[in-house]
């Protein structure tokens, strides 16, 4: 009930503090279409923020009456604390990002309805749901992204390994084959928490038998972290990407972690097809692939866990020209040539909506398809989470990390976190 008052009172106050900025927009002259226009867009996605600069300057040449300004945030930043603020303010952007799910719920009164628009037929059935409420479609995916390990394949060959492993034993011992080769397996950056608390936690939480089961079980008292076999299974992973890893994983951020990888300092990155555009920047035509995340001898989960990110969102409180302007240019992106050829050939993005081909996003996009189009697909369970139990959850694994508690204590922590949160 805390919990529910609370996005109440937030949903509430900003709601409160918007309402009279929607009010004056009401009685605004709309202007023509010669008249000049200027969208502001929020990107929270560090890794493409040049390529997604020049798809705006792309669209501002086909549209010389809008203006588009691009305000990226991302990496170590929380990518929501300021946008709240924003928005409470009435200052916020015109096209943002939402995750879906329950915090699409919460962001309700500042998500435009998209239900009509030309892409809904487009994209992929499932990848809709997340904005789905009433019947009505509340934002525009994103794209599709895997994560597991991104490996350097020619490192394998160069260590004498001609296959990737499929279970924790075989890592290990893949692990080993590296290093007798001179070559570091895993290049560990553990400074951000989103990692550690986000996809390292999901893998656990995606290899339950039913993790939607599970995660109504640990709202409900009857299932629990600390004793689960899956989370047992997680922290043996991550000891052996630590013992086999770079040094100083809690000083090694998202940019040294990748730039590492980049320059063949080590074999393996704990990391998703998202990362192909700056591998393209730093090591042109590296020869990588992508591979699941082993934390058990469990073969039955030899899959990616891919899931769409997040969805493009137009902000319900802005001015009626804006609003028409925000909705053309995100149907420019995915259904004009143009437009898609930045989102394959430029973002490398692995695109979330049927015609468009991805055969141009790269090799990490195209195995993450093939396990997609395979049905070799680990759900992304992270939205379903209590709000705030991401950060205690990475915060606890890097108190592990860095010795000062534990593997049992760990357990607990994860335990407790869940209960604090889901208490709120």
């Amino acid at each position: 009930m805390k919990r529910e008052f609370w996005q109440m009172c937030i949903v509430g106050t900003m709601s409160l503090a918007l309402s009279a900025c929607a009010g004056d927009q009401e009685t605004e002259e709309i202007p023509s279409e010669d008249q000049e226009v200027t969208l502001e867009i929020r990107n929270p996605k560090v890794e493409i923020a040049s390529q997604f600069e020049q798809l705006v300057n792309a669209y501002e040449k086909e549209n010389p009456h809008v203006s588009i300004e691009v305000y990226t945030i991302g990496g170590a930043m929380d990518d929501y604390s300021d946008l709240k603020a924003q928005m409470a303010a009435g200052d916020g952007p015109d096209i943002f990002t939402n995750p879906g799910y329950e915090h699409a719920e919460l962001w309700n009164d500042y998500l435009e309805d998209l239900s009509d628009e030309p892409w809904i037929d487009q994209a992929y059935e499932d990848t809709l749901s997340a904005v789905t409420f009433d019947d009505k479609i509340y934002g525009m995916p994103i794209n599709l992204e895997g994560y597991g390990f991104i490996y350097n394949k020619d490192l394998f060959k160069q260590a004498g390994i001609h296959s990737r492993p499929e279970t924790l034993t075989e890592l290990k011992e893949t692990a080993e084959q590296l290093e007798e080769a001179g070559i570091t397996p895993f290049a560990t950056g553990y400074y951000e928490k989103w990692k550690l608390g986000d996809h390292l936690m999901n893998t656990a939480f995606a290899q339950q038998a039913d993790p939607a089961a599970f995660i109504t079980g640990l709202n409900q008292g009857t299932e629990t972290i600390s004793t689960n076999s899956k989370f047992k299974d997680l922290v043996t992973f991550l000891d052996v990407t630590l013992a086999y890893g770079s040094d100083d994983p809690l000083d090694t951020d998202y940019s040294m972690e990748i730039q590492a990888f980049a320059e063949e300092e080590a074999a393996m990155i704990l990391q998703g097809n998202w990362i192909q555009p700056v591998i393209d920047q730093q090591a042109p035509n590296m020869n990588i692939g992508i591979m699941p995340i082993p934390i058990n001898d469990d073969t039955e989960n030899d899959s990616l866990v891919v899931n769409t990110p997040g969805y493009w969102v137009v902000n319900k409180q802005t001015s009626s020209d804006k609003k028409k302007e925000a909705k053309k240019f995100l149907n420019w992106m995915v259904s004009s040539e143009e437009g898609q050829v930045h989102m394959t050939e430029h973002l490398k993005f692995l695109p979330a909506f049927k015609h468009i081909d991805s055969d141009s996003s790269g090799p990490l996009a195209e195995e993450t398809m093939d396990y997609y189009k395979d049905d070799r697909t680990l759900s992304s369970n992270w939205f379903d989470f209590p709000i705030g139990v991401r950060e205690d959850f990475g915060a606890a694994t890097q108190q592990y990390i860095n010795q000062d508690i534990n593997r049992d204590e760990l357990l607990n922590e994860y335990q407790k976190s869940w209960e604090s949160a889901q208490a709120e």
